[in-house]
């Protein structure tokens, strides 16, 4: 199996670095002092429970370079969504499956759109890690999980081969027959968790212990539960609970990705989060003050510096 990684951060160097080090045959998408430092050095992850230091591995800043492979897993920036779908065309073939792994609820649609929905599947990555510096991913925490499937459900053997290789590799993942959910719930969690992280520039461990800040993040939760059910997606009525209980099985350490972009100066996918939430919400009737206060709070640092 050929897998191509579109989008060499957190997501994408995690997870393709365990494939490439069980002996896959994986190509990194990587650009600048990043795709430069593990040409020259190796993919480093920096982890408690999943180390990898110096992995010798294929990367180049040309998709068209690859050609044809059997999985791309996409893992860039939402904002990057439709220039990395032009970008990995020479990547697709005839029985191509692109696995879109990023956040929001929105970046399978545009891949669809332009691949094709032959092409895509969905997915959802439950890790906290970033790029430390070029070369090096850091993961916070133990916690590194995939799960992926054929948007509207039914069997898929591109899949069910992909999660043959992640087994392999020692990926804890899940085939899932309902991945619209499941992205879905990932949101719920998501657009709760960087908005309060990011907002309030603390990790999750200040916020769970502070009884108001808590309950500002379930509210944030059950606010984007609600919009999800005005859409039809069948969210339990405990969802706001079970992300805290999320919450609380973290590294007090943990931020979302989006916090440290902030605090970085760095663009932020504050629209695709918080800014969906009160976008939906406004269509669909569903009040969302708590993320409005967030998109207000911070849209004007969506762009970075």
């Amino acid at each position: 199996m050929r897998i191509a990684i579109m989008g060499t951060g957190g997501v994408g160097g995690f997870f393709g670095a365990k494939l490439a080090a069980s002996g896959a045959d994986v190509t990194f998408i990587a650009r600048g002092a990043h795709g430069a430092a593990i040409a020259e050095r190796g993919l480093t992850i920096d982890s408690p429970a999943h180390p990898v230091a110096g992995l010798a591995v294929t990367v180049t800043d040309d998709p068209a370079k690859v050609g044809p492979v059997d999985v791309v897993m996409v893992a860039v920036k939402l904002w990057d969504t439709a220039a990395a779908a032009e970008q990995l065309r020479p990547m697709v073939g005839p029985e191509t499956v692109v696995i879109s792994f990023q956040n929001g609820i929105e970046a399978g649609s545009l891949l669809r759109a332009a691949l094709g929905a032959e092409h895509v599947a969905g997915g959802v990555a439950h890790i906290s890690a970033t790029i430390a510096a070029p070369g090096v991913i850091r993961q916070v925490g133990s916690l590194a999980r995939i799960i992926f499937g054929a948007f509207g459900g039914g069997a898929d053997p591109r899949l069910a081969a992909f999660a043959e290789a992640c087994q392999a590799a020692g990926i804890e993942h899940t085939l899932s027959p309902d991945i619209d959910r499941a992205i879905w719930e990932k949101f719920v969690f998501l657009s709760a968790f960087s908005a309060i992280t990011a907002l309030t520039r603390k990790p999750i461990g200040d916020i769970r212990a502070d009884t108001d800040l808590r309950a500002f993040l379930r509210d944030a939760a059950s606010e984007t539960a609600d919009v999800a059910r005005a859409r039809g997606v069948a969210i339990v009525p405990e969802q706001a609970d079970k992300v805290l209980a999320a919450a609380d099985n973290l590294p007090a350490a943990t931020r979302a990705s989006m916090a440290h972009d902030l605090e970085r100066g760095a663009r932020l996918e504050l629209p695709w989060l918080s800014g969906t939430v009160v976008r939906l919400g406004a269509e669909l009737g569903v009040p969302t003050p708590v993320h409005r206060a967030v998109w207000c709070a911070l849209k004007l640092h969506a762009g970075g510096r």
